[in-house]
């Protein structure tokens, strides 16, 4: 995955001093990168039976959709609080300082969809485990998590400890 890695750009101190941000898009408006990048995840889930890929706002919206089409599977948004106009779920998750809440309409899953969570960026792995528990609450069966780019040293795999957690580029410091 080294092609790909070298797509990102590094942008130290951002967004507060002593950060390393991994810019992906830069990945994102290199056709062939991008491309090669949804291929590559893609690859991974064929052969799997998957009805539905939700992807988390807002990095999320740019990889699940690609997925979903590719994969023949609608696409759930799941956003932040008050952003959909039916009737949602919720689910709080913590932060390193406070909480956060994801919220999916009530009808975007029904019991025993096969879902796959997908987002740009595994971390700490809190807003992944947030998404699998509202997918589990509308009574979907969570297929597996998919993340263009992994922080493993911020052990975020760890939070999903049963699932198929995939991603494709990693980053160890």
């Amino acid at each position: 995955m080294e092609d790909l890695k070298k797509l990102i750009r590094e942008v130290p101190d951002y967004p507060k001093p002593g950060i390393l941000f991994y810019d992906l898009t830069t990945l994102l408006k290199d056709k062939q990168g991008f491309h090669t990048l949804i291929d590559r995840l893609c690859n991974h889930y064929s052969g799997h039976t998957i009805d539905l890929i939700a992807g988390m706002e807002a990095r999320g919206f740019i990889f699940a959709p690609a997925l979903a089409y590719r994969l023949g599977a609608g696409f759930v948004p799941v956003r932040k609080p008050k952003k959909l106009p039916a009737k949602t779920v919720s689910m709080s998750y913590s932060l390193e300082y406070g909480t956060d809440s994801l919220e999916v309409h009530e009808d975007a899953i029904k019991p025993g969809q096969r879902v796959l969570i997908c987002d740009d960026l595994l971390a700490t792995g809190g807003t992944a485990l947030a998404t699998a528990k509202l997918i589990e609450k509308l009574g979907g069966k969570v297929e597996g998590a998919a993340f263009a780019v992994e922080l493993t040293f911020l052990n975020g795999r760890a939070k999903l400890p049963n699932l198929d957690v995939f991603s494709l580029i990693k980053y160890d410091k």
